[in-house]
């Protein structure tokens, strides 16, 4: 028992406890702290796919191991998402050099642009593509994705995501037609001018929220003429010049009649 009360008591024993609890605190973080995930398990094949068909169609502008290049962005940690959506709504490659790439028609099917996703994301972590559930218009909640959109998009989309003018050529697209994922992953990465919202920003149920109150707009179910859904501002304006002529050219009719 003495030999057992001397060790508890030796100047060693605190630091010994401490690293115990050390080792204890960082091996339950591990085990149940959330991973982010950045990649889905993909094979060497697919790898070497993607590189191949990365060589031939975008090393020409990123460098052949997507390094980038004055005035060209590195590849390196954009993540599978960034290309998918690049590459899937027919932003790259560029047909031109301009302020901004266009949405046009996509050069690679589905399985190209996979491939394609999968080798770079190889090359470094970043945003994962998003799956079916989270970009599920249905399980969002469309009034607090209306909220977040005004605060956080309305001033470039416009209020209802009718798109705007930016500055020196560049505009913020009309998201009436572009599909869930690729909103969701436009605010995964911030493509042209766009800010990245990562899940700090808005989380990810929140993402789905504004996918669904985009998706409400497309049903036209509002009511009324849109008048191009320019936004409260214009429409406003656009109301009262019209409401205020016929008042005036009522009361002048009036005026007249009368006298």
């Amino acid at each position: 028992m003495k030999a057992l009360a001397a060790r508890r008591h030796h100047r060693l024993a605190p630091v010994v406890l401490l690293l115990l609890a050390l080792l204890v605190t960082g091996g339950v973080y591990a085990a149940l702290a959330p991973t982010e995930a950045q990649a889905e398990t993909v094979s060497t094949e697919d790898i070497e796919t993607g590189k191949k068909l990365f060589q031939a169609n975008c090393a020409t502008c990123h460098g052949p191991n997507a390094e980038g290049a004055e005035g060209v962005p590195s590849l390196v940690g954009v993540g599978a998402a960034a290309v998918d959506f690049q590459v899937s709504t027919g932003r790259m490659p560029m047909q031109a050099n301009g302020p901004q790439a266009m949405a046009k028609p996509p050069q690679f099917d589905a399985e190209a642009t996979a491939a394609l996703a999968t080798y770079v994301s190889s090359l470094g972590p970043g945003p994962a593509i998003p799956t079916e559930e989270q970009v599920d218009a249905e399980l969002g909640d469309a009034a607090n994705g209306g909220a977040l959109f005004r605060t956080n998009c309305a001033m470039c989309h416009n209020a209802i995501g009718a798109g705007g003018a930016l500055s020196e050529g560049k505009y913020a697209p009309a998201l009436f037609q572009v599909s869930e994922r690729n909103i969701y992953q436009a605010m995964q990465t911030g493509p042209q001018s766009m800010p990245v919202f990562n899940d700090a920003n808005i989380t990810p149920d929140e993402k789905r929220d504004i996918i669904a109150f985009l998706v409400e707009q497309r049903d036209g179910s509002a009511g009324g003429a849109s008048l191009g859904s320019l936004g409260p501002v214009s429409e406003g304006v656009w109301t009262w010049v019209v409401g205020l002529g016929l008042l005036i050219g009522a009361a002048v009719w009036i005026g007249a009649k009368s006298s």
